[in-house]
């Protein structure tokens, strides 16, 4: 908080390029044999985002220790995942990177494609809320937070659950308040099954999640790595201690171990299901969906073509006044949040003449093209949100 921040920032070094190109030499050398790698990241993997860290000489609480305001940030919905955010995704694909323990609260770690069961978000995730009932989690492509007054600790968003009705909360954690239980065990957990910790773009300030890293780094055979511009208190345990940006060191590292950092690609999972509405009648739920069946919002709209009724509100409903032959071809133009300029999208639904088969479409979208790539995977059975039993595809450019 701002209270906690000096108006005279924490002093920031830069090694040289020949520096930090010796010590990605070594921690490349250490992740090649890791058996179970660990990154701690803060607010600094951001930065070149354009998403503003809190204790550096333009961060948000540095500023408003200084009675200033921070200008010209970007907002977190607009923000591309940074080179960090991907080669973390590639090294979660290849099997090098078992778990993420994040600080951050940008969401970008799970755009980036960073898997919901390998990541404990310690301080919440604007984009996720979950059901005080039955918790039920939702990811949403907006602030998942209330649009009306309240206290900092009154985290009702204003709606509803939709599985049980239940009162919908955010995510965020604030200043006095417990970090979620089951995240914060995971994290631990992994920290003692770690030989590498990797510390990325933070101070290590904010406890609890600041002990985490202390965990690997007090055991001996371990390596705990910090790359980070400030000084942090764990710094005489690290081995290397990289003073740098974590762009600079995870472009070297991903180089040395002979791995690309993919472009960012917004991915999103678009459920298209069939259901019987009694009376001969039907209707066409349109749904977005995790890759763990955790209900996402992306959509604005849904338009079926020759149909002058607009949905535009979830759960995106279409009804048939009567039923609809086996083979019927459904055309659907989709509207997105369009935070990253996305398009609307046309995407063709067959009818397979069975209720409640769904259709699992895989939407890919290139912010450096603007073009959309869509895979459709069909189904045979409704499951519990995601499409399972898999017997077909058909990829559409």
């Amino acid at each position: 908080m701002a209270s906690t921040a000096p108006k005279a920032p924490a002093e920031e070094r830069q090694e040289p390029p020949e520096v930090v190109d010796r010590k990605a030499e070594v921690l490349a050398n250490r992740i090649r044999t890791s058996k179970h790698l660990i990154v701690f990241t803060g607010a600094g993997i951001s930065t070149s985002a354009g998403i503003p860290d809190f204790r550096g000489p333009q961060g948000v609480w540095t500023l408003r220790a200084q009675g200033r305001q921070p200008t010209g940030a970007v907002s977190t919905l607009q923000a591309i995942p940074t080179p960090t955010h991907m080669a973390l995704v590639e090294l979660q694909n290849r099997g090098i990177l078992k778990y993420v323990i994040s600080q951050n609260c940008d969401g970008l770690h799970r755009k980036s494609g960073i898997l919901p069961d390998r990541i404990s978000e310690l301080h919440g995730n604007n984009n996720r809320e979950y059901c005080k009932d039955c918790g039920k989690e939702y990811i949403r492509d907006f602030q998942a937070v209330a649009s009306y007054e309240k206290t900092v600790h009154d985290h009702r968003t204003g709606r509803k659950c939709a599985r049980c009705g239940g009162v919908l909360l955010d995510s965020i954690i604030n200043f006095g308040e417990p970090l979620p239980a089951q995240a914060l065990q995971l994290a631990r957990d992994h920290a003692e099954k770690a030989d590498i910790c990797l510390v990325l773009g933070s101070s290590l300030t904010v406890s609890p999640a600041n002990e985490i890293p202390g965990i690997v780094g007090y055991r001996r055979g371990t390596t705990l790595a910090i790359c980070n511009l400030q000084d942090t208190a764990l710094d005489g345990l690290a081995d290397p201690r990289i003073y740098s940006r974590a762009d600079e060191l995870m472009a070297r590292v991903m180089a040395k171990l002979d791995i690309p950092i993919l472009p960012f690609i917004l991915r999103r999972r678009l459920l298209v299901q069939m259901e019987s509405a009694g009376d001969e009648r039907q209707q066409l739920r349109i749904n977005g969906v995790d890759v763990d069946g955790t209900p996402v919002s992306f959509l604005r709209s849904v338009k079926l073509d020759n149909n002058r009724r607009v949905a535009r509100s979830e759960p995106f409903v279409i009804n048939f006044r009567g039923a609809q032959d086996p083979g019927t071809e459904l055309k659907l133009e989709l509207e997105f949040m369009g935070h990253y300029g996305e398009p609307n999208l046309d995407i063709t639904y067959e009818y397979g003449g069975e209720d409640d088969a769904q259709i699992l479409y895989l939407l890919e979208y290139s912010p450096q093209t603007g073009e959309w790539k869509v895979n459709e995977q069909e189904s045979v059975a409704a499951g519990d949100g995601a499409a399972n039993d898999v017997v077909k595809r058909r990829a559409r450019g």
